[in-house]
């Protein structure tokens, strides 16, 4: 039987560590510890009464930056991969379990979803996000908001519905779809097309395991499967339901957000392929066909960029003002006096400036899909990092967080960001190689 694992004879040869494999997984790794030392210098900072404020910085770094880069590598080590009925988290935990099936193409797929009062979610973006946040808060009403990427066959779902309820999104009805593998077939050899995971969103919380505001669900996610069968089966005759029992043993689990769930182990397999598409419908030809450059990818080259502006305001001083203007004194030796500075200031405002050039230009080819301007700049920030932590370590003279905090900050974001498998992703996008490359963090 075919699994999403499975591959060519050949795969042990290909899945051998290649020097790519292994940086992307060092860094992938620093920036997890960077990120880690980042939060407990958040924390001890807290621990002053006037800077009690820092709790907040040091939560969001601890739920949006720590814990996600730790689930990602221990769940690469401990989480087989191979189908086994349960979807993943973008940082690689366990998360909605598969409970439906379909045989038929996209297109009679969508129309009989919409025909039965399903509307399609919008993809995450900046704006979507902005709007379930503003509508979650305000109680309006958004039945196109957005759901979490699910990961199933390594990638995330194809695309997702759902149904609002009361005009509030924290309440919805929600189902996500992957298409299956050419040729994969589930335990048994029973070919399907598509496998869906549905859930009912009750409520917004925090997430049990990594802090992070999210949807809660119900618990009874066999009710929101047959909820699913009934509504397409009432509005679409055409559809027949075969059940597969006790695909799973019926169990009681937890999904990505904690959140606890039941299920009777069963399987509904709900045959599409009969339902009319209305003219002039085409859903698969909506989808582009060169990758989109993730968010990540972005986040990462504007750290470069900022970090190419925090150069160049230091580079116009030293070269705009003889006298050294705020550096004069940390120049000017014993016994020296301006005239001395000539020379030095116009080759320390050089270096700035032409290593200002060389992040903007770092920054152009990290939104072109380079990757080897991506090792560059990543390695940049880990050279910052280390410096840092090595001043520290030797005896040094200490800085002071609030001095500190910006350009840390910024250098342990970009390696998050550059090192993240969205990005990794998108830098070796049509090099055959992008499967294997996503594997350090799923």
């Amino acid at each position: 039987m075919p699994s999403p694992g499975d591959g060519p004879p050949d795969r042990a040869a290909r899945d051998l560590p290649s020097s790519a494999t292994v940086l992307d997984w060092a860094f992938f790794i620093f920036g997890g510890v960077a990120a880690a030392w980042f939060a407990v210098l958040l924390l001890e900072e807290s621990l002053h009464w006037r800077q009690i404020w820092f709790l907040v910085v040091f939560w969001a770094a601890l739920a949006y930056l720590v814990l996600p880069r730790l689930h990602r590598i221990l769940t690469r080590i401990y989480i087989p991969d191979y189908f086994m009925g349960r979807t993943r988290t973008s940082d690689g935990l366990f998360g909605d379990a598969v409970n439906l099936a379909f045989r038929g193409g996209e297109d009679q797929l969508r129309t009989a979803l919409e025909q039965a009062g399903w509307t399609a979610a919008d993809p995450v973006t900046l704006q979507s996000s902005r709007r379930i946040v503003t509508a979650s808060l305000l109680h309006r009403s958004y039945p196109q908001a957005p759901v979490s990427p699910l990961f199933l066959f390594d990638r995330q779902q194809d695309f997702a519905y759902q149904q609002e309820l009361d005009g509030d999104p924290r309440r919805r009805h929600h189902v996500r779809f992957w298409r299956c593998p050419e040729g994969w077939m589930l335990p048994g050899g029973i070919a399907v097309d598509w496998l869906a995971a549905a859930e009912y969103d009750s409520a917004v919380g925090l997430s049990f395991f990594t802090l992070q505001v999210t949807h809660r669900i119900g618990a009874d996610i066999d009710r929101e499967r047959d909820h699913v069968v009934s509504t397409l089966t009432g509005a679409c005759p055409e559809i027949s339901v075969d059940e597969i029992r006790d695909f799973s043993t019926g169990y009681h689990s937890r999904n990505g957000g904690g959140d606890s769930f039941v299920t009777d182990g069963d399987l509904p397999v709900l045959d599409v392929g009969r339902v009319p598409v209305p003219p002039g419908r085409a859903y698969t030809a909506e989808r582009a066909a060169e990758p989109r450059r993730p968010l990540q990818t972005s986040v990462g080259a504007g750290l470069v960029f900022l970090r190419a502006l925090a150069a160049l305001v230091p580079a116009w001083a030293f070269l705009a003002q003889p006298d050294a203007g705020p550096w004069r004194s940390f120049l000017l030796g014993e016994g020296q006096d301006v005239a001395d500075l000539g020379t030095a200031n116009g080759i320390i405002g050089g270096a700035l400036l032409a290593f200002a050039c060389v992040e903007a230009a770092l920054g152009i080819f990290i939104l072109r899909g380079g990757n080897r301007s991506r090792l560059a700049a990543m390695s940049l920030s880990a050279a910052a990092i280390l410096g840092q932590v090595t001043a520290v370590s030797a005896g040094g003279p200490a800085v002071p967080l609030e001095v500190n905090l910006p350009g840390y900050s910024l250098d342990v974001l970009l390696i998050l960001a550059l090192s993240s498998p969205r990005a990794r992703l998108y830098a070796h996008r049509g090099r055959g190689r992008a499967r294997r490359l996503a594997r350090p963090g799923r």
